[in-house]
């Protein structure tokens, strides 16, 4: 099963020229990487310039396992972290070494859609635990004691939402936690989408339950998906198996890869500075647009890259974000691909300019309505 928005961006983002659907944060150019720390940089130049381009480190060099145990509350042994073909290599190998046919698995929904199909080509009994709007697309914790089992293998979460931008905080988090507890479930969390809201009260599963699985990425809240590089952090059992599915799914990230993940991790703090600004001001761009828009409404998301937007507009979103492209050369993922008609996912990472002339043409798409 293709995943819906996942081929939409893949036909139409290189035919537009303001998207503003994408959910990683306005992606540096090299030059602009490396300047961050220019002894760094030039340290990586001289070693890259003798190093050679074997396997390398084949589940993540200790440096990288460094960087990554670092981003974590609790202590996090190096052969629990594997380095993956970004969060994409890490949800598949997760679920791939834990999901057995017949399974009950619990998925968070809407989320990123590529985990409900992995569930599901995996041959699980897949249950959706859905986000309302009336709720603020908020879950309600009920609704999981009701859902689990004795037999439920896994829940799956997405923190921070993926298209709707909401923060799971971390009171919830720990009574997800005991409720997996209670039947001994583990709890799958892909944490791709860190907040930017320092107002959040944001915690990794991985500090929260001793059967977490987290899958991330550099490639999101870090602004570097070119260099495909993610992990997965499990416990001994689980990381085993991930470990021996990967000489099937990947064998390495290979050695330039692995030493620029090294350099982000690093410089994670000035990078994250830069990120967040551009986060922070093109959220008040964007809440401030739709308050002056009659056709448009959102739930304000907390400090993610991503938003949904409900369209007031006599048509259907895929027909109207299909003309946006083709005529306005802006690309907005329209609900239906996420199972959320009468909307779109709004992307507001990119690059200011970007934004605002995007916004600007969906505006003026908008007032052909009127």
């Amino acid at each position: 099963m293709t995943s819906r928005y996942e081929d939409w961006q893949n036909r139409l983002e290189k035919h537009v020229d303001f998207n503003i659907c994408e959910s990683m944060v306005a992606a540096f150019t090299e030059e602009e990487l490396l300047a961050i720390d220019p002894e760094g940089a030039a340290a990586l130049r001289q070693t890259g310039a003798h190093e050679l381009l074997n396997y390398g480190w084949i589940e993540g060099s200790a440096e990288f396992k460094q960087g990554v145990a670092g981003l974590y509350q609790s202590e996090v042994a190096p052969d629990r972290i594997l380095q993956t073909n970004g969060g994409t290599g890490a949800n598949f190998n997760a679920m791939y070494a834990l999901i057995e046919p017949g399974d009950h698995v619990i998925v968070e929904s809407p989320a990123y859609e590529p985990l409900e199909v992995l569930a599901r080509q995996f041959g699980a009994e897949v249950e959706l635990w859905r986000l309302r709007e009336e709720h603020a697309w908020q879950p309600d914790i009920g609704e999981l004691r009701q859902m689990v089992r004795p037999d439920t293998k896994l829940i799956v979460l997405v923190n921070a939402s993926n298209p709707l931008g909401v923060v799971l905080e971390t009171p919830l988090l720990e009574e997800i936690a005991d409720i997996a507890r209670s039947v001994g479930a583990y709890v799958l969390c892909d944490e791709a989408f860190r907040p930017f809201d320092e107002s959040v009260n944001y915690t990794s599963m991985i500090d929260v339950y001793e059967k977490a699985i987290v899958t991330c990425t550099l490639s999101k809240a870090y602004a570097v998906p070119g260099i495909r590089i993610g992990w997965v952090v499990a416990d001994d059992e689980i990381a085993g198996r991930v470990r021996r599915l990967r000489d099937y799914t990947m064998v390495s990230c290979g050695v330039p890869n692995d030493a620029l993940g090294v350099y982000v991790l690093r410089n994670r703090e000035g990078i994250l500075k830069r990120n967040c600004e551009i986060v922070m001001r093109n959220l008040e761009i964007a809440d401030a647009w739709i308050a002056g828009q009659p056709r448009v409404s959102w739930q304000k998301p907390r400090g993610v890259t991503t938003g949904f937007m409900r369209l007031d507009i006599p048509e259907d979103d895929v027909s109207f974000c299909k003309r946006l492209a083709a005529e306005r050369k802006t690309l907005l993922i329209p609900g239906g691909c996420f199972d959320l008609p009468c909307g779109a996912r709004l992307g507001y990472c990119a690059h200011e300019q970007i934004l605002r002339r995007g916004l600007d043409e969906l505006a003026a798409a908008l007032a052909e309505f009127d």
